[in-house]
């Protein structure tokens, strides 16, 4: 036990080494300004790391707690954020199809936030509230990661979209990462497997993840080649086009999608709140008919 926990802190101290290495092959690339919300990831989790490893002693207990857990939650903020940027660069050939995933994300991210404070309230066990809120953003944000690198990996030739572009080996870093923890999250669960176990593959994972994205800076990304864009791919961007053009006909009309989605999305909520009403009304009538009766 003590020698896979010595080997998982030899694994959690390199990390810092390898993506300083990534973001000193990002900047030297420019690929800082490509991908900002990336590297601004990777600066944040080498500062995380070295504020709370010094802190990791039983004397400084509390003050790790809540530094690990702080550097928890901003690692999984800003790993959305970064799905958001590599969606951003995979459709941007497709402003329309871009702007409706831009719209999905800001709804995912608000559903995710409410779904981890809701865990964090109810919980009638004897874990913090802070660790179950943040452990169910962690976990939302993974599944979202897996669901990416799939979404890559089976409509790339629909978008157009290479395996050496440095969008894609962003996704195929996190999602490694994020498949593995999962799994390992499901093996725990059914008691199948050691957290000293889960600690060693988790941080050896990572580092994997990380020397996937250093592989990625250091070669040069694929242009990619807009003739090779899927027709089918065109033809959804231009039925959302003509979506657009049909709900925002007038003088005033704006040139972003995302105004006109977020209203669809805002009408599809107000109806359904409206039909719940209803139905609460409708029950109601019921009950004050039969205690007349």
């Amino acid at each position: 036990m003590k020698s896979y926990n010595q080997i998982a802190i030899y694994l959690w101290c390199a990390q810092p080494l390898f993506q300083a290495a990534v973001a000193l092959a990002m900047w030297r690339r420019k690929l800082h300004k490509q991908f900002p919300v990336f590297f601004t990831y990777i600066l944040a989790q080498i500062g995380i790391i070295v504020l709370t490893f010094p802190l990791r002693s039983a004397d400084n207990y509390e003050w790790f707690f809540y530094a690990y857990w702080i550097g928890a939650a901003i690692s999984a903020l800003l790993s959305f954020r970064v799905i958001h940027e590599v969606f951003i660069d995979v459709f941007r050939p497709y402003h329309t199809l871009k702007d409706l995933g831009t719209v999905l994300f800001k709804w995912t991210g608000v559903v995710m936030l409410l779904v981890s404070v809701v865990v964090a309230f109810s919980n009638s066990g004897s874990s913090d509230p802070l660790t179950q809120a943040i452990t169910t953003l962690q976990r939302s944000v993974r599944m979202v990661q897996c669901g990416l690198i799939l979404f890559l990996l089976l409509f790339s030739r629909f978008l157009g979209v290479s395996k050496r572009q440095h969008s894609f080996g962003i996704a195929l870093g996190f999602g490694l990462f994020a498949s593995v923890e999962l799994i390992l999250i499901a093996l725990n669960s059914g008691g199948l497997l050691a957290i000293a176990h889960i600690t060693l593959v988790n941080s050896a994972t990572y580092d994997l993840a990380i020397l996937v994205w250093l592989a990625y800076a250091l070669v040069r990304g694929e242009v990619r080649d807009a003739a090779s864009n899927h027709l089918q791919t065109q033809r959804w961007e231009q039925s959302l086009a003509d979506l657009h053009t049909a709900e925002t006909r007038g003088p005033m009309a704006p040139d972003s999608l995302i105004p006109m989605f977020e209203g669809m999305v805002e009408r599809a909520l107000s109806r359904s709140s409206n039909l719940g009403e209803t139905e609460d009304q409708v029950v109601a009538a019921k009950a004050g008919s039969k205690s007349a009766s």
